[in-house]
């Protein structure tokens, strides 16, 4: 009797390792990032080596797969390193660091028992920050990406919009580079668009302003509307941004960099409230050029407040009156009512981040319902 059931037992154990093994040797099969089964947003660029670089903050890929597994592989543009942040099946599953030596795999743990999933990847730093590089990934299987949406926001502003200086949870605000501090995903836009279920896209640089920058008179850098234009947000016009995809909304916000007194050591002039609103109002002519019929909103500075809020809110208003009289076109204004700087170098946490985000939510949502 004892023999059969150590017999019995064996043969379980056999079965059971067998059908173990099996289901560990599952073959992944790698499809490159050239492929149509990947979903792509924000200022992207496919290059030679059929590889994607993910160009402006908040640049995606989406993937859906089946299986529990999934390893995604990525590179850093320029040395030493770059930031992506990871979404799946609608969960955030933090940052991680990308190195720039070559094209690593990064292995996605699953945990879940759902058959299908959908994983985002976000590029976590400026366009300044260079390039990160998507080659494909690896799973049991690659399914088409169910597009639920193609209404899409687009921000254009400055490092406000970019999430930067926003977290320091991880890597204290006294320590470390200025992009260690960045928080993409949880930026104001991005948040906004989650809570609206519909797509973003984020063209901003920090320090840049409408016709100067934070320490700089236009004269060693360009502004945001001398970068809009190019795909990679820098001077390089030789390969254009693609504005075939028409946004919902163009919301900008700028105006921060402009009022700024600068680090107090450069020289800084005073500033120049027409200068500003003409280049405001030829800024917001080239964003018509390529979206004649969207709604375009034009938002004060999260992080100004007191009087020169107020001058800013005065420009705002004459940009404004001047597509309104001039243009027929009904341009909106949303004012924010507070000052949020709780974040590194008097930046907005990701804490307030989520509060600008519950104040223009409303605003932007009545624009797209109607």
């Amino acid at each position: 009797m004892n023999a059969k059931i150590a017999r019995l037992l064996f043969v379980l154990f056999l079965a059971c390792f067998v059908g173990c093994k099996k289901k560990q040797n599952k073959v992944l099969n790698a499809i490159k990032a050239e492929s149509k089964l990947f979903y792509y947003q924000g200022r992207t660029d496919v290059l030679n080596d059929s590889t994607v670089a993910l160009i402006s903050p908040g640049a995606y890929v989406v993937s859906t797969f089946l299986g529990n597994s999934c390893e995604v592989f990525l590179k850093g543009e320029f040395e030493p390193y770059n930031y992506v942040s990871l979404e799946l099946d609608g969960k955030y599953l933090g940052r991680i660091k990308i190195e720039s030596d070559s094209i690593r795999p990064y292995l996605i743990n699953v945990s879940t028992t759902n058959k299908e999933h959908t994983l985002k990847i976000f590029k976590e730093t400026e366009a300044s920050n260079g390039t990160v590089l998507f080659s494909g990934l690896k799973a049991e299987k690659v399914v088409p990406y169910k597009l639920t949406t193609t209404n899409y926001i687009e921000f254009i502003g400055n490092s406000i919009t970019c999430g930067a200086a926003s977290d320091g949870s991880v890597i204290p605000c006294e320590s470390a580079a200025y992009f260690d501090h960045q928080n993409v995903y949880y930026a104001y836009g991005p948040t906004v668009s989650r809570a609206l279920n519909i797509d973003f896209k984020l063209s901003s640089v920090s320090g840049y302003g409408i016709y100067r920058n934070w320490n700089d008179e236009n004269i060693e850098e360009p502004n945001l509307p001398q970068v809009y234009e190019n795909l990679y947000l820098n001077t390089d016009n030789s390969k254009k941004n693609n504005f075939d995809h028409i946004p919902d909304v163009v919301s900008i916000c700028l105006g921060t960099n402009d009022l700024s007194v600068g680090d107090g050591v450069k020289p800084r002039l005073p500033f120049n409230k027409e200068k500003f609103i003409s280049n405001y109002i030829k800024f917001v002519k080239t964003v018509y050029i390529y979206y004649p019929k969207t709604q375009i909103v034009l938002l004060n500075s999260p992080m100004v407040g007191g009087e020169m809020n107020e001058l800013l809110a005065t420009c705002l208003e004459e940009v404004q009156f001047y597509f309104s009289e001039n243009m027929k076109k009904q341009i909106l204004l949303f004012i924010f009512d507070a000052v949020y700087n709780g974040g590194c170098l008097g930046h907005p946490s990701v804490s307030e981040h989520q509060k600008i985000a519950e104040k223009l939510t409303p605003f932007l949502k009545n624009i797209k319902n109607n």
